[in-house]
């Protein structure tokens, strides 16, 4: 694939780390203007992204950049590339940290005024310029070949989401930070010690070198750290204890980037896993598939159980990043593409639902769903949208959700057909969507519908800066909806 812009992917990386260096400095003059500093670095990524997908969708093929760095004792080759998985990874992820930097200009207004007052303008500096780190780490992260870059990328995030948490953060955010730093970190050492092992043995910290160890003994000993550090950073059951904590109690403005982060861990077993070490990876297949389903129930099981409306949608992530594993766990190429597929569409219906929190809590005053009701009635826009994003989640026509599940059941059915305690988890599947459009509509009828409650008739509209950005990842829920073939002849075309 040619393309008349150099560099076209160290720019994707590189802007918005320029960008974040420029907030630093103007962040205390321009204050929430900010913002528009990190919307327009993370606009021009996301413009050179869907530059190359229309490339890469006329001509085919994919695009390799090398950079090396390092001294003469010490080299390592800094690749990106742009594939049938990688890229569309890379746009949908870039679309939300655009639209969530739009989203914060209001909403950081909103909540650095309530913890400090309008008389700390170095707090939006503060901000902005670690908020931009995020596109740096996540984009890195799906264009990064090999394994310490990639380790690299995904560390450059875990400093700013914890100084953002601990700074800006809600109830008893300091512990709380320091929980999601500590677990995310035993998640990264143990990635680390895998793919150090994989180097090491292979003699080449390349991706595509995992391959040589595949279906050795090392080669599942590596295989299974590799797969333990990722599902630590997903919050799987038995390693979730950290992620409803962290995930309900950080800013709202970063919780979208939360979940884009948790469900990464989907494009990173199938880009390490399954396309490279598909002989040991299929080991853990059956046992991989019942924690996926385990965790899809529990996640639905805590989440009814929440009144807080923040807290509510952050356990929901627990059981819905659970469904891309059990797609990928199916070790069926169908099953592997509705898995990245319904991580795509997760991540745009989650940012949707985040936000409106987030909006309601700003507008409201409370976190409390029973407090709230007929908010429809004052809030006509912000309803349409959460009912849209609980549309997503649960997989109704025309939005996103209902091609990907459809397609990642597929595969699981597939894969059930060929074995018992297969179809058995699949059909218990099955079963778990069906909570899902219990956990998201339920809350949706109770803030939104019936009777207004007295204390909330002086409740607005939330501005457009911050429903105007939700109405771009509905619009292109529809689209993908629609016409999933937008998602999937990219995706066909590696697996």
């Amino acid at each position: 694939m040619e393309t008349a812009i150099p560099a076209i992917l160290l720019q994707v990386v590189i802007v918005p780390l320029i960008a974040a260096v420029a907030c630093g400095f103007l962040g205390k003059r321009l204050k929430k203007n900010t913002g528009w500093i990190a919307a327009a670095a993370s606009l021009y990524s996301t413009a050179l992204l869907a530059y190359l997908a229309v490339l890469m969708w006329t001509q085919g093929g994919a695009l390799t950049e090398t950079y090396t760095w390092g001294t003469i004792l010490f080299k390592l080759d800094l690749g990106f590339l742009a594939d049938g998985l990688s890229l569309p990874v890379a746009l949908i992820m870039s679309i939300i940290c655009t639209v969530m930097s739009v989203y914060s200009i209001n909403y950081m207004d909103h909540r650095i005024e309530h913890l400090y007052g309008k008389d700390k303008p170095g707090t939006y500096a503060l901000y902005f310029s670690l908020f931009l780190l995020f596109p740096v780490g996540l984009i890195g992260s799906a264009l990064s070949t090999n394994t310490i870059e990639l380790f690299l990328f995904l560390e450059s995030g875990l400093f700013p989401f914890y100084i953002l948490m601990d700074v800006f953060g809600y109830n008893d955010r300091h512990r709380i930070a320091t929980m999601s730093f500590v677990w995310t970190q035993i998640g990264a050492a143990v990635f680390l010690i895998g793919s150090v092992i994989a180097g090491v043995k292979a003699g080449s910290f390349a991706i595509t070198s995992l391959s040589v160890l595949s279906g050795t003994d090392l080669g599942l000993i590596v295989c299974g750290l590799i797969l333990v550090g990722i599902l630590v950073k997903m919050g799987t059951f038995g390693f979730h204890v950290w992620l409803p904590l962290v995930h309900a109690e950080h800013p709202t403005s970063i919780a979208a980037i939360l979940a884009t982060i948790v469900g990464l861990g989907t494009y990173l077993i199938a880009r390490l896993l399954y396309l490279n070490m598909l002989t040991s990876f299929a080991f853990f297949s059956l046992p991989l598939m019942a924690l996926a389903v385990i965790t899809m129930l529990y996640g639905a099981y805590l989440t009814m159980g929440q009144d807080d409306v923040k807290r509510l949608f952050a356990c929901s992530t627990i059981g819905q990043t659970a469904y891309s594993i059990l797609g990928l766990a199916s070790m069926n190429a169908i099953g592997v593409e509705g898995g990245v597929f319904y991580f795509l569409s997760h991540i745009l219906g989650k940012a949707i639902l985040f936000s409106v929190a987030g909006i309601l809590v700003t507008q409201t005053g409370t976190r409390s769903i029973k407090e709230m009701g007929g908010l429809a009635q004052k809030m006509p826009l912000t309803a349409t949208l959460c009912l849209m994003g609980a549309m997503i989640l649960s997989a109704i026509p025309p939005l996103s959700g209902f091609q990907a599940e459809w397609i990642l059941f597929t595969g699981v059915f597939t894969q059930g057909l060929t074995s018992t305690p297969y179809l058995i988890l699949a059909v218990v599947g099955i079963f778990a969507t069906f909570l899902t459009a219990v956990y998201t509509f339920w809350p949706a009828i109770r803030i939104f519908f019936g009777p207004i409650s007295p204390a909330m008739e002086k409740v607005k509209e939330a501005p457009l800066i911050m429903t105007a950005p939700l109405c771009v990842l509905a619009v292109l829920s529809v689209i993908i909806g629609l016409f999933p073939e937008v998602i999937m002849h990219f995706l066909t075309s590696v697996f």
